[in-house]
């Protein structure tokens, strides 16, 4: 694109191609962009709510879904560090009810990497009782299910089940509720004051809804539409795009948190492609198939969607967070990342490494079962529109 005889600035595209994507009027996003660790672009498009018509800016509130499971991480990498618990306990010390196969074969370095083998508990949730799922609610339906995807640390399937559990097991260790944890351990310390984790007890306060588009329009999608929107390990968190810059930056120049928790949540931990060198980390997906890793995560929750993508090494991050869905935020991350001229290869969309129905057999522990890697998640339907 030319205006006035001259190419267009680099943000002014990106500023066009955003316009034309989210409506004044409609759902929309809001976006930053930092390199060498500062901010150079930073807007919201579109309303926080339909009704109100309240402009989305950098501090309107989104539930940013599975972008939770940094800090779930985190939190748990911290308790590790506090002597409260070993990344190598097996899940019966804290969960003793579970048949012995799981409670012998689960550790918590499982649950973080997605490679535990467990049961997603959608399926197992007794919906009919249930408005708001809960963390407890996910354990009860998986407590008792002696049969696994595969046997533990032998493959990778992304499990919010696992996520939910490690949240339990911060609550259990830290002698406080998860969402008490993070905010005294994590958001507090951080200045993070517009971020919590969602507590259908409390009162959400001002944050956007979320909206899900539809051939007609765009009907709202949110805690009140949605069972498991409400879990918290594996999506619960509200964040603002100017709170979560605090978060990146306290990642990127270490004074709060560890430089070691940071260096090993943001390294591959278990493989996912080997050929494509895309391994999981600790709440983050990394590929390290250039010289400067790329390190990311997709969230999606009811009517919400959040895309960071970072490279750690540059100080470069595209952090957007959406009250909408009908746009792929990971297309538009990796457009802006080509009008940036930022390296797109080792950016691997995730669509399939986390949303792809469930197809495969369920495999009993007595059964000895090849070394593989799956890539199925959770089964999406009319109750279950939260894909964290």
């Amino acid at each position: 694109m030319v205006i006035a005889g001259k190419a267009q600035h680099p943000f002014d595209s990106i500023d066009s191609l955003m316009r034309s994507l989210y409506s004044a009027g409609d759902p929309g996003c809001a976006i930053t962009i930092l390199r060498n660790n500062k901010p150079v672009f930073s807007k919201g498009y579109g309303v926080a709510n339909r009704e109100s018509n309240i402009p989305i800016n950098t501090r309107t509130v989104f539930n940013v879904g599975s972008v939770t499971k940094q800090f779930t991480a985190m939190a748990i990498l911290q308790l590790e560090a506090a002597g409260k618990l070993s990344l190598d306990d097996k899940l019966g010390k804290y969960f003793p009810q579970f048949p012995k196969n799981q409670a012998n074969g689960v550790t918590i370095r499982h649950l973080l990497t997605h490679s535990s083998g467990i049961i997603d508990h959608y399926d197992y949730v007794d919906t009919k009782n249930i408005k708001h799922g809960t963390d407890a609610d996910v354990l009860h339906a998986v407590e008792k299910i002696d049969s696994f995807y595969f046997p533990p640390g032998t493959g990778y399937r992304y499990s919010n089940t696992a996520y939910c559990l490690l949240a339990l097991i911060i609550a259990k260790q830290s002698g406080m509720s998860y969402p008490d944890y993070l905010r005294e351990h994590i958001f507090r310390p951080l200045g993070m004051q517009q971020t919590f984790i969602i507590d259908m007890k409390k009162p959400l306060g001002q944050v956007a809804t979320g909206y899900e588009k539809t051939d007609t329009g765009f009907k709202q999608l949110g805690p009140d539409e949605s069972i498991f929107f409400t879990t918290q390990g594996d999506g619960g968190l509200y964040t603002s795009i100017e709170d979560y810059k605090k978060w990146w930056l306290a990642l990127q120049k270490p004074n709060t948190l560890s430089t070691n928790w940071i260096k090993r949540a943001r390294s591959a931990e278990h493989p996912i492609d080997e050929k494509m060198h895309l391994s999981y980390g600790f709440g983050w997906f990394v590929n390290d198939s250039d010289s400067i890793p790329a390190v990311y995560h997709s969230g999606s929750n009811g009517g919400f969607r959040a895309i960071i993508f970072t490279l750690p090494k540059t100080g470069y991050a595209l952090i957007i967070f959406s009250n909408r869905t009908g746009t792929d935020l990971e297309d538009l991350a990796k457009e802006i990342n080509k009008i940036l001229r930022i390296n797109n290869k080792s950016f691997s969309k995730l669509d399939k490494l986390i949303s792809i129905r469930r197809s495969t057999p369920i495999f009993a522990p007595c059964k000895e079962t090849p070394l593989y890697l799956t890539s199925l998640s959770r089964n999406l339907n009319a109750s279950d529109t939260a894909l964290n």
